[in-house]
């Protein structure tokens, strides 16, 4: 169900409150004790394996949840897990949703909502990007500063759910600064060099041109991908402090002379896996609660 079908409040609000169905749900199928993260990941194409780091992990599919869109890309696997990392409580959505897949997006919201709904406040968002800076390899990590929508789509749109978050959220910290410290900190701990840029958010599902690539790289975008703005948009709405992480799989259309493929993505995702993993597992304990 779209939470737009139907579900408006003629007071701006809304009737029916899916997440919270969706919520519910969870916890029936985990166990409340498991369902109450403070911390969420969205893991993107081919880096589901993430979650085989969590302690006393429960899983449930995304089919068996009510409202929830499933996942029907390469790549992403349609759990939710949820578990503990280094004593964090933690959830990890294993495949994301897009809009290329024909999901509006405030669909693309809801699972971001239900993870507010269940305790979560820090999220961290990940995805594999092509690169745009020419200083950028595949298997580069990069911690996003900022973002840019190219989309021309926000999951805000429509009557605004005040229990949620304000009509008009600020976004001139979309991804947090401090989250960023404590990420480089943990990377230079592990002796691990990371990137850090702007990512651009387009809406595929055809890889951009190579014209589209020198306008995204003139406007200041260091990486190009077809997620995780909406999901941030919506974070930011509900109040979750974001941190923002891509992985450099391929370097975008017209930097190199070859063609572009989602084989080549999901090997570079399996070739830095481990690092990847790594340092994600020495971060989560480390995010500010």
């Amino acid at each position: 169900m779209n939470v737009s079908d139907a579900t408006h409040g003629a007071s701006g609000g809304f009737r029916d409150r899916p997440w919270r169905e969706a919520a519910d749900r969870i916890r029936e199928t985990v166990g409340a004790d498991a369902a109450s993260p403070e911390i969420a990941l969205i893991l993107g194409s081919g880096l589901g394996f993430l979650a085989d780091g969590f302690e006393n992990a429960k899983t449930v599919s995304y089919a068996d949840i009510p409202h929830f869109p499933v996942s029907t890309v390469e790549g992403h696997a349609g759990e939710l897990v949820f578990g503990r990392v280094g004593g964090r409580k933690a959830a990890v959505m294993k495949g994301r949703f897009h809009l290329y897949e024909g999901y509006a997006p405030d669909r693309i919201a809801l699972p971001i909502r239900t993870l507010r709904e269940l305790g979560v406040r820090t999220l961290v968002v990940t995805n594999a990007a092509g690169g745009i800076c020419p200083d950028f390899r595949p298997g580069d990590l990069m911690l996003i500063r900022d973002h840019i929508n190219f989309m021309f789509r926000s999951p805000l749109v429509g009557p605004n759910d005040p229990a949620l978050g304000p009509r008009f959220p600020d976004m001139s910290e979309a991804y947090s600064r401090r989250l960023r410290d404590v990420a480089r900190r943990v990377a230079e701990e592990i002796g691990l060099e990371v990137r850090e840029g702007v990512y651009a958010g387009v809406l595929g599902p055809s890889y951009e041109t190579p014209a589209e690539i020198r306008m995204l790289r003139t406007i200041g975008a260091d990486a190009v991908g077809m997620s995780t703005v909406p999901e941030v948009i919506a974070a930011r709405h509900a109040g979750l402090e974001v941190l923002g992480i891509s992985c450099i799989t391929n370097m975008a259309a017209g930097m190199l002379d070859r063609p572009l493929s989602h084989e080549e993505v999901m090997e570079t995702a399996e070739r830095v896996k481990e690092r990847f993993a790594q340092w994600l597992l020495w971060l989560i304990p480390q995010l500010p609660a």
